[in-house]
């Protein structure tokens, strides 16, 4: 008889909202331009003038960025790591050997000290090579071994870990868990104290990395004993310890060259010297780790978008149909329309949100989450506008398209590759509700006791006078502003029109959230449609409002101020129409009955329509057994050297 299989630890939902918001960052102390903006008060000042880079960055930033680009073009051959779903072992090399390893990492530990700015103009550069290769240098120093040991680390773990990692060594993040993703409460890893060590045990899925890695941060849950608190925690741990076994590479519909895995901890001792801050503090590392970390990803989609644009202005004026260039149809004009204004936000979403992080005067979070959202959802919709102005040959794989003579275009790869990333790093539901989750925090600040049930008649009477006051001084500034000025923002020119659109409808995003929270109270976390309108209504203005400080920038350095300010101006109006829906779709919806299918469907009451089809999956469990224990498979990790 085989032995049951383990089970994450059983939560209820609460414990588990509990958990999650332990890990938050509660507190602001610096601003925070989007916080702002879902309160009704767009604070144009604290983006406007663009932030700018010290002039010794740029050089620094430059140079490296030449060099990258001239290994990328003679040494980076994208075609075959799609081909052979694999970076090759002299990639990687040379990638080291140019300091691509530490481009974040301090100059005293090796590394190049590059700016998130130059750091995420970098990802952009390689990714549009290999995305693949973007995600191994990402994954690395976004949220790899780097990050969090910069943040929280101690001197003596920088000292011993960080110039490994700016040179030679690959790091990767383990988290998720077989049956256990965003919902981190149910973590069933375990680091048990045993003297001067932690003794892991549990299995790691999705290990970004984690097949060629030579460092890991594992999160582990560490029992509470007398002298241990307890809780979520993160280690560094080396990659060749005894007990860790790489039992599976992961095959993926894009992004073939990932080096992503399964990897098994079984009695793995660690030094209590490598736990990185205290017993349960891990997921609040995680956490803090993500708020820049995750400006990689966007910065990746914002390549993409340059490309999308390259190809479809090249090919759209190469091809002919009825007489003339198929980008001269309307029909696919307003694709190109769309792909080349989204290219110009996002990369203006990127470029700020980078140097915000670099000045540090802001708190970014949400501005960072914000990022990672807009870019993964536009990248994939300009890339798939791309595949359809290609027709066919947007089907078609590279490859083919050379065999039979013509330019290997890389469409389908680009659409296949660009997919995980509205799931990778907090999916997009997910996002939605940790954006939402930040955007309501001055409401349940004052207001949340009162929709506590824990909370008792003292504690919900103080919780009603807090709230009273503070909605006393924050409602009626809800009723005008700006926006409501014809001059107003006249400084941005024919842009003005867009920034009072974007100050008005703040306003009314505000109201939006108040109406919705006195309506729904405690039940509103579960309106998790209508905080996904909420939230991507003020995605829309952040990119809307990134846009046209952009251009502005632009027209005052001279620099295709005019073209800017026509790419900001469409992207606007298209964003508007975006927006205007959104708040349609707020109050008049399906939400209601689309959970009354949902009902049906979980009791099977709609198994009729299944029939007629043959279902050719296999009849495995749906979730692998994750039952501690030595590993019975094959050890596939590698080392680069």
């Amino acid at each position: 008889m085989s032995a049951p299989t383990q089970r994450p630890p059983k939560v209820t939902e609460r414990e588990a909202r509990q958990v999650a918001e332990a890990a938050r960052q509660q507190d602001w102390h610096k601003p925070s331009f989007a916080k702002e903006l879902f309160l009704g008060r767009f604070r144009l000042d604290l983006i406007h003038p663009h932030p700018l880079p010290a002039d010794e960055d740029v050089r620094r930033g430059e140079a490296f960025l030449a060099k990258l680009r001239a290994f990328c073009e003679t040494r980076v051959d994208g075609a075959r790591i799609e081909r052979e779903a694999r970076i090759p072992d002299e990639t990687v090399r040379g990638l080291k050997e140019l300091g691509a390893l530490g481009m974040k990492i301090d100059p005293k530990y090796g590394g190049l000290g590059l700016t998130q700015l130059y750091y995420n103009r970098a990802l952009a550069l390689v990714g549009s090579v290999s995305p693949a290769l973007g995600a191994l240098l990402s994954a690395h120093q976004s949220i790899g071994v780097p990050q969090p040991l910069k943040l929280f680390g101690t001197q003596e773990q920088k000292d011993a870990f960080l110039p490994r990692l700016a040179r030679s060594d690959i790091s990767a993040f383990l988290l998720t868990e077989p049956d256990v993703g965003s919902d981190p409460a149910r973590l069933a890893t375990t680091a048990v104290p045993d003297g001067d060590d932690y003794v892991l045990d549990g299995v790691k899925l999705w290990t970004t990395n984690g097949v060629v890695a030579d460092l890991l941060v594992v999160m582990a849950r560490v029992p509470a004993s007398e002298g241990h608190r307890g809780g979520i925690t993160a280690f560094v741990v080396e990659g060749d310890s005894p007990g860790i076994t790489v039992e599976h590479r992961n095959a993926f519909m894009g992004l073939r060259g990932l080096e992503n895995g399964v990897t098994r901890f079984h009695r793995v001792r660690v030094p209590a010297a490598n736990r990185i801050g205290p017993e349960g503090s891990g997921l609040k590392i995680a956490l803090t780790t993500l708020n820049t970390g995750r400006l990689s990803l966007p910065a990746a989609c914002a390549g993409a978008g340059k490309w999308c644009l390259k190809i479809a202005r090249e090919w759209a004026a190469e091809r002919e149909q009825w007489g003339k260039p198929v980008a001269r149809h309307e029909a696919v004009g307003t694709k190109i329309s769309f792909i080349a204004a989204t290219a110009f936000a996002l990369e203006a979403v990127v470029d700020l949100a980078s140097q915000m992080a670099d000045e540090d005067r802001n708190d970014i979070r949400i501005e960072a989450a914000l990022a990672k959202l807009y870019g993964s959802e536009m990248a994939w919709r300009m890339a798939d506008e791309l595949v359809q102005i290609r027709g066919g040959r947007g089907y078609e794989t590279a490859d083919s398209l050379a065999a039979r003579g013509e330019r290997a275009v890389p469409a389908e790869q680009l659409l296949r590759d660009l997919r995980i990333n509205r799931i990778f790093e907090g999916s997009t539901e997910i996002m939605h509700l940790l954006i939402a989750r930040e955007a309501v925090d001055a409401h349940l600040a004052v207001a949340g006791d009162i929709i506590d049930p824990d909370k008792d008649l003292a504690d919900k009477a103080r919780a009603g006078a807090r709230a009273g006051g503070f909605y006393a001084r924050w409602l009626p500034k809800l009723v005008a502003g700006q926006g409501q000025l014809p001059g107003a923002y006249g400084e941005f020119g024919d842009l003005a029109t867009h920034l009072r659109y974007v100050e008005r409808t703040s306003r009314k995003l505000a109201r939006s959230t108040f109406y919705a929270m006195s309506r729904w109270q405690g039940k509103m976390e579960l309106k998790q449609a209508f905080l996904g309108r909420i939230v991507d209504i003020g995605a829309e203005l952040f990119a809307m409002s990134a846009a046209c400080v952009r251009a502005e920038l632009l027209r005052t350095t001279g620099e295709h101020g005019r073209e800017a300010q026509q790419l900001a101006d469409a992207f606007c109006r298209q964003a508007r129409l975006r927006i205007a829906e959104l708040f349609g779709r707020l109050w008049d919806n399906t939400d209601d009955l689309d959970r009354k299918v949902v009902d049906g469907v979980l009791a099977g009451a709609y198994t009729w329509l299944e029939e007629g089809i043959l279902d050719p999956s296999d009849d495995g469990p749906w979730i692998a057994d994750t039952t501690p224990g030595p590993s019975t498979k094959d050890n596939v990790h590698r080392r680069i050297r």
